[in-house]
């Protein structure tokens, strides 16, 4: 009896052992997740997408960083704004930071809205970095049945309009979700960002140029986490 109660003692600290060594190695991987960017001899292009949610961000403590660019929300369908992207967008350039725009694309509403938002919201500017148009939502969500031709004419229209207003082609930031759901990806001639932490993605089918390789970086330049990008050498 003695001798099965020590077995059972033995049996329960090495499970608890285990656990604890669980438990330390994934409170280990978490925190270097949130501080992880890809090697710059690999990516020296680095740089960061910057949103309204994302609060007061130091642009020049994000240059020190390693940041030679970002990327800052602008529109969202034919009404959301990001009422901070002027002061960013001046605040990033005083910094010696490049600049481009992002709008989200809203397969609910039509692109003439969704061009004028941008518009007001974007100036014309050959300084700035290509603009590039968020495919994240899917027409699903739509409160009318919206479907997979008119969400292709539709953002085909916006593309076009985007880019007579900037004059440059525009990058097209396509999400896991959007991609599953529509399959555009391969269909449409423009540079692509995706996104997947830490790991390169492949999800599209060809080649990417910028990469969201960690969604959630902890830096000195911003209270909440921001998102990192890396270009494709």
């Amino acid at each position: 009896m003695a001798r099965k109660a020590r077995r059972i003692g033995w049996r329960t600290r090495a499970l608890g052992l285990l656990l604890l060594a669980a438990l330390a190695g994934g409170a280990w991987l978490w925190w270097d997740l949130q501080r992880w960017r890809p090697d710059e001899t690999a990516f020296p292009d680095q740089g960061a997408r910057v949103g309204a949610s994302d609060g007061a961000v130091n642009f020049r403590t994000l240059r020190a960083l390693g940041a030679s660019f970002v990327y800052v929300d602008a529109s969202d369908g034919a009404k959301g704004r990001n009422l901070r992207f002027g002061s960013n967008l001046a605040d990033a350039r005083a910094a010696g930071l490049q600049v481009g725009a992002v709008h989200r694309f809203d397969p609910c509403t039509m692109a003439d809205g969704q061009s004028a938002n941008f518009v007001t919201m974007v100036p014309r500017d050959p300084a700035l970095l290509p603009p590039a148009i968020e495919l994240s939502r899917i027409a699903q969500d739509c409160g009318e049945r919206v479907g997979d031709a008119a969400v292709e004419s539709e953002l085909m229209t916006l593309i076009n309009q985007i880019e007579m207003h900037a004059g440059k082609a525009v990058i097209l930031k396509v999400d896991p979700g959007f991609e599953e759901r529509y399959h555009l990806a391969g269909m449409l001639e423009r540079h692509l960002w995706l996104t997947r932490t830490r790991f390169p993605p492949e999800y599209a089918g060809r080649p990417w140029l910028l990469w969201t390789a960690n969604t959630s970086l902890q830096t000195e330049a911003a209270d909440a986490p921001l998102r990192w990008v890396v270009v494709q050498p």
